[in-house]
């Protein structure tokens, strides 16, 4: 008997395309968003969920809808689920930042876990406030699936958490593509990492999208 979380990215928004740094800031899914919101719906609602968990942003709610909809689920908002606050880089590009932040910019790609964007939040701190929601489900459902509906940097810190991986390295180790969706199956043996961001799910002619 085990637990399967899913951890799905929410799908594409505007930022995805442009590259510009979103976090606190909260845009709508693109029309192609919500068809990845869609897409996973349909290939995935005859499993038997036991909870949705989603942060409480447009994007997240957006790519959870479709799928609690099916199932007549409410889904649960867990604020620790939210992505990285950015601070005052959020809507701006990397190259504008690089421009205005050069030294803060520098010390967050060389080590995110302790320094953050400026005015932002570090990988420690998202792992702070996003692990105690793996272990509430873990600590509700012993078995079973739950999905959890998050974010770029907020999924890849919660995996290389789970994976002993130094939340350093994030940026460098695991990626997570728009839609995309990573299995981690808990049971007596501890937890192991089954599916990393998979996108079968989408329409054929939006799995090659990548965004940021």
């Amino acid at each position: 008997m085990s637990l399967k979380v899913y951890l799905l990215r929410h799908g594409e928004t505007v930022y995805s395309r442009t590259g510009g740094y979103c976090g606190d800031l909260d845009p709508d899914l693109t029309p192609e968003g919500e068809l990845m919101a869609k897409g996973f719906a349909e290939n995935y609602h005859s499993l038997p969920w036991n909870a949705v968990y989603a942060s409480p942003k447009k994007r997240t709610i957006a790519t959870a809808k479709p799928l609690c909809d099916k199932l007549g689920m409410e889904m649960q908002l867990r604020e620790g689920l939210k992505e990285i606050a950015y601070g005052k880089w959020e809507g701006e590009t990397v190259d504008f930042v690089k421009k205005n932040y050069s030294d803060d910019y520098l010390r967050w790609l060389t080590e995110p876990a302790w320094n953050p964007p400026t005015g932002g939040e570090t990988s420690v701190q998202i792992a702070n406030r996003a692990m105690p929601v793996i272990t509430e489900i873990q600590q509700k459902y012993s078995t079973g699936n739950v999905l959890v509906v998050s974010h770029k940097a907020t999924i890849r810190i919660i995996l290389c958490s789970l994976l002993g991986i130094d939340l350093g390295s994030y940026r460098n180790r695991i990626n997570v593509l728009a839609a995309s969706v990573s299995v981690i199956k808990f049971d007596a043996r501890g937890l192991l990492l089954e599916v990393l961001g998979d996108r079968y799910h989408l329409p054929e002619d939006l799995r090659s999208f990548e965004g940021t």
